[in-house]
Parts: structure tokens; C-alpha cells; sequence
């Protein structure tokens, strides 16, 4: 291939600012915009580059078909729901999606948390009448507030400053849970949540854990002690967001002195949405300078030709572990848009990994005006995709999903059988609606069937 839709040799840090920019606030003053770039331009990062190399290396192996993604987390973060036990509980629910993906595959799970940055997000309108009142429309913690007043909803630059300082802690909480002892599966007990107990899954991941407690047992009267076995007892979870507000992207963005490559250190991996991945837009073009594994967002609308020029782009070098395509089609699409994207990708030798977001493409409004989703959508999106990789020989690296530790209501169905009637009792996202840790669980215990298949 040898598209030229972007010249690969000019890149610069502010390359993007020369080109249109989708989804970006109106700043009314542009010079605390500046202050504010600056004051992150000197702060330090949140993560850094071997972590981001080791991320990288990770996914490699999983476009490789030797590990699997997940990848999971908030909706949107928000700054008055911050709190270390929904960190922890967050991370929780991650592990024991990922141990019970672990035991079913045979293959290593790689942990990517939604979190730690994930505070804007793209809408698809500027602005938002109530009652007769037009104001522009909330975009995110980082940007403006959700009170639907005229001075809440102004976007402030200050804010970047709190999903900065939130992120850092967010940063250390993970480090400390998942380095510090919770991450042993010795404790794999204590994963569980209290209300997702008594669930259908909460008690098939006790099963699991009396499962994984009785190896481990075995392993020691055999001599290997966890104390020597690092994987035993902690893991690393990295952390990704979609990078939406290029000002805040590249204040956090540092050059590797020693090789001249770019990082973007807001987070391990970023990812690109389906309303901002215009081949001349400023996204696109911001990413695909930074050395970061990246993603992008995939609707059914997406044309082979089109995916193949942005595999192009952000991938030049077809560098395993690099790119990752995260579908988002809809279950009543994806069995007919899906298919001729991963033929030109196989056809063409490219190495990516494949992962499925079934949330987006499945969202409804109910009939009380909420936005939810149907469990039952969600998971055929997710069978229908392993299906498809199946059939044509490739391979369903990973799982993207907006859910939550918390007890909430916002998806319909499942084992709990929520309905649109229960989704007030607590209905308690700032955006879009999340799976519950319960919810969470039992689609992991589905997927592992799915998996545990594509690695016959």
C-alpha cells in the first residue's frame, strides 16, 4: 500500500492545531487556555515510557493471538464521584473479569482500565434546550459541569488541572491495589463484591475461586511459592482513554530524549472515537506521532478501503501491538459490516487486534427518556463477533466495555432482570449507561465460553 493522504515525514507536536478539529470546546478565554497548557506542559507525567513500551509488547502478543484484551471502565469519570473505594471496586470487578477470562482461555488477559483520564466525552450535538433554554452541552467533567445552568456549562480550562491531579491519585490507588497484596489469588476471595455474592455469577465465582485456591495448594506442596511468583500476586492494569481534547494531549505529551520518540503520558494507550477519526482531522493527525499503542472506534459505517487508509496512518511500519480496531457495530449490523473489514485486513498482511465494543452500537432510548442498553444485545453482538473471527480464521483479541463496581441500574436484562421500570432506582451515570458489576461478571463468564473455543 503506499497512501499518501497524510505526509508521514512532518510531524510536530502542534501539527494538529493546522488541521479541522471535531468535538473541541469554545474556550472564552483563550489566555487561561494557554496558562493552563503551560502549567501541564511542566508537570509530571502520569505514566511513563517503559510502561507504555510494556503495554505495547502486551498487545502484541494478543494481535498474535497468544493473549486477550479487556478493557473496561467508566463511561465518564466524574469529579464528585471520586473516591478510592470506586477505584478499588472498579479494579475489583476488572480482576475478576480477567481471572475468570484466564482460567477459561488458558491465555494471559491483559487489564486496560477505562480510567485515570476518561473525562471527556464526544456528543452529538453542541448544544442542549431545556424549557426553552439553549446552553452548550456538558462535555465532560474536564470541560464544563452537568447543572444545566449558564455558568456551569461555560468550558473552563481549570478543570483539566482536576482530571490531572484526579488521575495521578486514580494512578496510585491502581498501583497500590494491584502491587500491594489485593491483586493476589489468594485473595481472589475478597474480589467479590458483597452485592454481587449472592448472584448467579457472584456464586459461580466462588466456585471459581475455590477452584483456583485448591491449585494454588497443589503449586506449594510442589515447592513453587507464590513469594517467588510474582504473577501469583500482583498484576498491572494500565489505563486508556479516548483522546478527545487535544489541548490537554499535548500539554502531557514528552519526547523520549534517548530515541527522539513521542509519548503521550496522560495515559498507556489512547484511542481514537468514531466521531473524531476524520483521515485530515486533527486526531488523526496527533496520533499518529505519538509512539503509544492506539485505537480506534469502528461503526458500521466504516468502508475497507477507508480502515485501510487509517491503518496506514496511525500503523506505517505494521507494527504488531500497535493499533488496536475496536468494533462498535450493533448487534443487528455487525454480522454484515464486520466481515469484509477483516477480510482487506487479512488480505493485506496487517497486524492489529481485533476487539469488540458492544455497548455503543446497542444503545436505546427507554421508554421513560433514559438512555440504557439491552444485556441481551450486548452479549449477541459479542457471540456474533467471535463467530465471525471464527469463520474467517482470525482472531477476537479483546472486549471493550463501559461498566462499573458500583450497584447500578442502567442496563435492562441479565441475570438480575432489570427492566426499564427499575432504571431509576439507580440510574447514576454522568453519560452513557454501564453494566453493572453483576452484569459485568456474568458477560465475562459467557465470553470465557467464546474464548475458550478460539483458542481450541
Amino acid at each position: 500500500m503506499n497512501y499518501n493522504y497524510i505526509d508521514m515525514e512532518n510531524w510536530n507536536l502542534s501539527a494538529w492545531r493546522h488541521k479541522p478539529v471535531a468535538q473541541q470546546p469554545e474556550y472564552p478565554d483563550i489566555s487561561a487556555l494557554r496558562n493552563m497548557e503551560s502549567q501541564l506542559s511542566a508537570a509530571p507525567p502520569l505514566v511513563f515510557v517503559n510502561e507504555i513500551q510494556a503495554l505495547s509488547r502486551q498487545l502484541a502478543r494478543v494481535a498474535e493471538g497468544k493473549a486477550f484484551l479487556l478493557q473496561g471502565g467508566d463511561c465518564a469519570e466524574s469529579f464528585s464521584d471520586f473516591e478510592a473505594q470506586n477505584i478499588q471496586d472498579t479494579c475489583k470487578i476488572i480482576l475478576q473479569m480477567a481471572v475468570v477470562l484466564v482460567f477459561a482461555g488458558s491465555c494471559p488477559v491483559i487489564q486496560v482500565g477505562r480510567l485515570a483520564g476518561q473525562f471527556a466525552k464526544p456528543r452529538s450535538s453542541k448544544m442542549e434546550t431545556i424549557d426553552g433554554l439553549k446552553l452548550p452541552v456538558y462535555r465532560g467533567d474536564m470541560i464544563n459541569d452537568t447543572a444545566f445552568d449558564e455558568s456551569a456549562r461555560i468550558a473552563d480550562p481549570q478543570r483539566m488541572m482536576t482530571a490531572y491531579n484526579q488521575s495521578a491519585v486514580t494512578l496510585n490507588l491502581l498501583r497500590a491495589f494491584t502491587k500491594g497484596g489485593l491483586a493476589d489469588l489468594h485473595q481472589v476471595h475478597q474480589w467479590n463484591l458483597e452485592f454481587v455474592k449472592d448472584s448467579p455469577a457472584g456464586e459461580k465465582f466462588h466456585d471459581l475461586a475455590e477452584r483456583i485456591g485448591e491449585a494454588l495448594a497443589f503449586m506449594e506442596a510442589c515447592g513453587v511459592a507464590s513469594k517467588d511468583t510474582p504473577s501469583l500476586r500482583e498484576t498491572t492494569m494500565y489505563t486508556s482513554h479516548e483522546g478527545l481534547l487535544l489541548n490537554y494531549e499535548e500539554a502531557l505529551t514528552r519526547q523520549d530524549l534517548e530515541l527522539g520518540d513521542w509519548y503521550d503520558c496522560s495515559a498507556h494507550m489512547i484511542w481514537i472515537g468514531e466521531r473524531t477519526r476524520q483521515m485530515d482531522g486533527a486526531h488523526i493527525e496527533f496520533a499518529r506521532g505519538i509512539k503509544n499503542p492506539l485505537g480506534v472506534k469502528v461503526g458500521p459505517g466504516m468502508e475497507p478501503d477507508e480502515l485501510l487508509r487509517l491503518a496506514e496512518v496511525l500503523n506505517p511500519e505494521n507494527e504488531a501491538g500497535r493499533l488496536t480496531i475496536i468494533t462498535r457495530m450493533g448487534s443487528d449490523r455487525i454480522a454484515d459490516r464486520l466481515p469484509p473489514l477483516i477480510k482487506c485486513i487479512s488480505r493485506e498482511g496487517l497486524k492489529i487486534v481485533w476487539s469488540v465494543d458492544p455497548m455503543h452500537g446497542n444503545t436505546v432510548q427507554a421508554s421513560n427518556g433514559l438512555k440504557t442498553r439491552s444485556f441481551d444485545r450486548i452479549l449477541s453482538e459479542v457471540r456474533t463477533f467471535f463467530e465471525i473471527h471464527r469463520a474467517e480464521g482470525t482472531y477476537p483479541g479483546g472486549l471493550h466495555c463501559e461498566m462499573t463496581g458500583q450497584n447500578v441500574t442502567e442496563c435492562i436484562g441479565g441475570a438480575q432482570a432489570i427492566t426499564e421500570q427499575e432504571l431509576m432506582n439507580k440510574y447514576m451515570t454522568r453519560c452513557d449507561p454501564r453494566l453493572n458489576a453483576v452484569q459485568s461478571l456474568e458477560l465475562a463468564f459467557l465470553v470465557s465460553e467464546f474464548l475458550k473455543k478460539a483458542h481450541d
